[in-house]
């Protein structure tokens, strides 16, 4: 009977001690990832401060139109775009003069996600108001769309507020005349975007206006 009830024992103390052991390696290992995931993280927002910051200004809100606000920016977004620019897809002027370098030379492929998470939880930039005309036309062609210019709503992907949606990127609050130049590019297939060239290659110059005008307006 004794040795009945001394196996049950042993192996309960056997099975505890297994159980100790898998969760202090578990948790050193816990331990460990969470170190390197802050040093990456403080490592990609040394970058953003120190370089980044000269085009896109601190925080990722800048003045500058010709470069993007990155500040509250959709974090699968800007992974998307380091990786294309890494890749050189994204070959517009623009891309090549200053994210090519910077993407391959800055940024590896560890840092990618960090420089993401960074700027996605940065305040966003403020809203600029414009001419109300053009604002409440943009308003309309952004909720609503145009059915007559086959223009389908632009809210249906980038969200009822313009602030992204994953691979959607935020567009409330950005520069007008980046917006602008971007949406050429695209039409103009000077800039790859395969899904979008074929929305914005039926706006003309006047939707383009409106609708850069009402997203800079936007906060």
């Amino acid at each position: 009977m004794a040795r009945g009830l001394i196996a049950p024992n042993l192996a309960g103390t056997v099975n505890k001690t297994i159980q100790l052991v898998i969760a202090f390696a578990l948790a050193g290992v816990l331990h460990q990832a969470m170190a390197q995931s802050a040093d990456v993280d403080a490592k990609a927002n040394d970058i953003a401060v120190k370089v980044c910051s000269a085009c896109h200004g601190p925080g990722g809100v800048n003045s500058n139109p010709m470069f993007p606000n990155l500040a509250a920016q959709q974090a699968e977004y800007i992974e998307n775009q380091l990786k294309a620019f890494r890749a050189h897809k994204r070959a517009e002027p623009d891309a090549q003069h200053f994210m090519w370098g910077p993407s391959t030379r800055v940024i590896d492929e560890q840092l990618i996600g960090a420089m993401a998470r960074y700027y996605s939880s940065q305040p966003a930039a403020k809203g600029i108001p414009g001419d109300p005309a053009l604002v409440d036309k943009g308003k309309q062609l952004f909720q609503q769309g145009s059915t007559a210019h086959q223009i389908p709503p632009c809210a249906s992907c980038h969200g009822t507020e313009a602030k992204g949606n994953g691979a959607f990127p935020r567009l409330a609050g950005q520069h007008k005349a980046y917006i602008l130049k971007q949406l050429r590019l695209i039409q103009s297939a000077i800039r790859e975007a395969p899904v979008m060239h074929g929305i914005v290659e039926h706006l003309d110059s006047d939707d383009m206006q409106a609708l850069a005008t009402y997203l800079q307006s936007l906060d």
